[in-house]
């Protein structure tokens, strides 16, 4: 996601940001290669934010340019029109990297974290009040909250996309995080999760490291940190 074609795509807004905070890390650890410095970032991230131990190793090789990107396209949309479309598109991308239900809902969590930007995805707003810190609000909020459409921002008409508020005005829910609880496969991992925190944290360790070394044809011997 270095270069172009990959680092202009849409669905990767906003990264820009991340890839030149690391910069100076790359700078004074020439050794590790930025594949494993971004993976190695999100790991630490997701652990220093209050998430679990993550298993990680080392081993993936940079490209030298862009030319061996993927076509875009393979990573999820927030919206496809409609729940039952989006619910599918959802499936589609997860399933085709090895996923089930479980670990999707699952990997979806992360959203407990972070926010989305309008100069960036064009949506706004946090999942929910700790956006530093990962738990199970994220399940949780989806639900017991009252999702409705956002129709307003600052006092202006909403002009983005398609998006859902709280009661409050204050939290978003993207129609793909709704869709964890419309649909009933989903939403029984909702359920189960908002209840479990460490149950949460064992499946998301799980199915985050196995995102990870997707399509990593890691070497016999490299350096390995076990959960």
């Amino acid at each position: 996601m270095r270069f172009d074609p990959e680092a202009s795509w849409v669905a990767n807004a906003g990264l820009g940001v991340a890839r030149e905070a690391l910069e100076p890390v790359k700078e004074k650890h020439p050794e590790i290669s930025y594949a494993d410095l971004y993976t190695l970032a999100g790991v630490v991230a997701i652990e220093e934010a209050g998430g679990p131990t993550i298993p990680f190793r080392l081993g993936r090789v940079d490209m030298e340019s862009g030319e061996t990107s993927p076509p875009d396209g393979r990573l999820p949309d927030a919206d496809k029109g409609s729940r039952i479309k989006t619910a599918q598109h959802v499936r589609d991308i997860f399933y085709r990297m090895g996923f089930n239900d479980r670990e999707i809902v699952a990997l979806l969590g992360a959203h407990a974290l972070g926010r989305c930007h309008t100069d960036r995805s064009g949506y706004w707003g946090p999942w929910d009040f700790s956006e530093n810190s990962f738990s199970t609000e994220y399940f949780r909020l989806l639900l017991e909250e009252r999702w409705s459409p956002k129709m307003t921002h600052n006092g202006k008409p909403w002009t983005g996309p398609d998006q859902y508020e709280d009661s409050t005005g204050k939290l978003m829910m993207l129609p793909s995080d709704l869709v964890l609880i419309q649909d009933p496969k989903f939403k029984k991992y909702v359920e189960m999760y908002a209840k479990d925190e460490d149950l949460f944290f064992a499946d998301f360790a799980k199915a985050f490291a196995k995102l990870l070394e997707l399509g990593v044809p890691f070497p016999s011997k490299s350096w390995f940190r076990a959960k």
